[in-house]
């Protein structure tokens, strides 16, 4: 709807443009941009125009900004072992978000239900090369990895069911925390393509699956629904990752926490959002993820809220999410370098 808005408004103002270029006027007196348009549409409105005004007006900054590349690859977990807080989807949209700004993703997806799979539309039955195979020896991310459907700029390393038995039988080896790590790094080393990230969806535990995808990254990604419940768990995952920094991943830095489904209109929210940007001030992004019903839908269509609804307010947060974890992809190289030196 927002977006037949957008046009509809363009079209009425390149009209204005054409009028005053045929009679000889000064188009200057008559011109609007569309966002005076909507400002002058909306301006006293109710709050539902107020909201569709805000969006448009972001969506237009967003067309307009530009998505600086980080000057290595980012290898990033999404990790929380709570579930339904949004890890998967944030995996998904700000993976679609940062190749629609022109950086190449490699999603590895990590958790045995493969929703990061469904949502690209990846083939990913029981006994598809997958990930699975990269942890136990017989492939490598070469081997498996698939394009993301309809997503340029995406790779996709497949989850399947048969990786939900993968945790008893890498029990045993030596190095069973580095399988991962060692995958990745073959691959980067040896791929003719460059990725800027490589984003791993991790499954809702702290089990070895998830030690393995801590022990691969350089950083980590927790999203934190804006609830009270939520904090609850985020103790743990600090704790968890404390053990592994101090143990089998020295250089792991916790770089960014991105609050999903925000709702404005609760004080809870705002409260919630409020309390982990006091205690974190410099990870918490600016951007919230806000409740949605096109967030929820677009996986059932398999696809990315960026792409099935591009004008809506997901997309635009996911994309704004993605931009300011983008522009801090310096700051975030440096914190790591500095973690590896031990500063």
């Amino acid at each position: 709807m927002f977006g037949l808005i957008i046009v509809s408004i363009e079209r009425r103002s390149m009209a204005n443009v054409s009028r005053e270029t045929s009679s000889g006027g000064d188009n200057s007196h008559t011109f609007e941009s569309t966002t005076e348009v909507l400002n002058r549409i909306f301006k006293d409105s109710s709050s539902v125009g107020a909201e569709m005004l805000d969006i448009t007006q972001r969506k237009l900054r967003l067309a307009e900004a530009e998505f600086p590349k980080p000057s290595r690859t980012r290898i990033i977990a999404v990790a929380n072992q709570k579930g339904g807080v949004g890890k998967t989807t944030s995996v998904v949209n700000l993976s679609a978000a940062l190749a629609d700004g022109g950086s190449r993703v490699l999603v590895i997806d990590l958790d045995p239900q493969g929703n990061a799979s469904t949502a690209f539309n990846i083939e990913h039955q029981s006994g598809t090369d997958s990930v699975y195979d990269v942890l136990e020896g017989r492939l490598s991310i070469e081997d498996v990895k698939q394009p993301a459907d309809g997503v340029v700029g995406v790779d996709v390393v497949p989850s399947t069911i048969d990786l939900s038995g993968a945790e008893l039988e890498i029990a045993s080896l030596e190095n069973r925390t580095d399988l991962l790590r060692g995958g990745i790094e073959s691959f980067l080393k040896s791929s003719e393509e460059h990725y800027d990230y490589v984003i791993i969806d991790c499954a809702p535990s702290l089990g070895l699956l998830v030690l393995n995808a801590l022990c691969a990254a350089h950083e980590v990604l927790i999203p934190i629904q804006a609830e009270y419940y939520a904090l609850e768990g985020l103790g743990q995952l600090l704790k968890t990752i404390g053990l592994v920094q101090s143990s089998i991943n020295p250089h792991l830095i916790i770089s960014t926490m991105l609050v999903t489904m925000f709702d404005r209109r609760t004080i809870l929210s705002q409260e919630v959002y409020d309390q982990v940007k006091g205690h974190y001030p410099d990870i918490v992004l600016e951007t919230t993820i806000p409740r949605s019903v096109k967030i929820a839908e677009a996986p059932s269509f398999n696809q990315s809220v960026i792409s099935y609804d591009p004008n809506g307010a997901g997309a635009v947060a996911y994309s704004e999410a993605a931009l300011e974890i983008a522009k801090r992809s310096e700051k975030t190289l440096e914190s790591i370098d500095a973690q590896r030196s031990g500063e």
